[in-house]
């Protein structure tokens, strides 16, 4: 049973930094690409970043140069840095696969709040 923990959420001012981590349950963690995603009120979740298990990332132009995704396969954690943050970037962020293995596997988010 896959189970995905998130955390590391909070309320900062612009211009400030927040680390956060997912963490995972199951043995198909390390072999799977893992993303974070967001999901601001009023619209649809977006993958904004995703690594794959060995490593290589890849980000949404949003956030490009600001945010940094990296994994520690032994924790079966992934983990999303976010520098200069901004006020549009508050949401509820989620870790899940990608491509989504399960709808059954969001987990319940951590929320990011960016005052401005």
């Amino acid at each position: 049973q896959v189970q995905l923990v998130e955390s590391g959420g909070g309320l900062v001012q612009a211009g400030g930094s927040l680390r956060l981590s997912c963490a995972a349950s199951g043995s198909i963690f390390s072999l799977n690409t893992m993303g974070w995603y967001r999901q601001a009120p009023g619209k649809q979740r977006d993958l904004i970043a995703r690594v794959t298990s060995g490593g290589s990332t890849n980000y949404a132009d949003s956030v490009k140069g600001r945010f940094t995704i990296s994994r520690d396969n032994a924790k079966n954690t992934v983990y999303l840095q976010m520098n200069s943050l901004k006020p549009e970037d508050t949401a509820a962020y989620y870790c899940n696969f990608f491509p989504i293995l399960s709808e059954n596997y969001w987990g319940q988010g951590t929320q990011v709040t960016v005052s401005s």
